[in-house]
């Protein structure tokens, strides 16, 4: 299945990227590599992954606290957030409406 990352989820990804850019050489690529590895798992099957509210489901990332919100639609997947665990839900949850 095809799946779309929205403008908000993209800015979301590179603010992150950036942050870890910043941190540590080479953390960076990893959290990319893993963003990646779940896109391609989120197309495969997007089901595998537990809802959250209503038609909303969270694939979460393996080493870092970082999650893709998303919701399957007839013909694609559209993540909506590239959200960290410990930031305020409502950012993404008004995107969800």
């Amino acid at each position: 299945m095809r799946v779309r990352v929205t403008s908000p989820a993209e800015a979301e990804l590179t603010d992150a990227a950036e942050w870890y850019d910043g941190q540590t050489p080479g953390v960076a690529g990893r959290f990319l590599a893993e963003y990646q590895r779940l896109l391609d798992r989120l197309g495969e099957n997007p089901r595998q992954y537990p809802t959250l509210r209503g038609e909303l489901r969270r694939a979460g990332f393996s080493r870092f606290p970082y999650g893709l919100i998303y919701r399957i639609l007839p013909d694609e997947v559209e993540v909506i957030s590239c959200f960290h665990g410990r930031r305020d839900p409502r950012r993404w949850q008004r995107r969800a409406q």
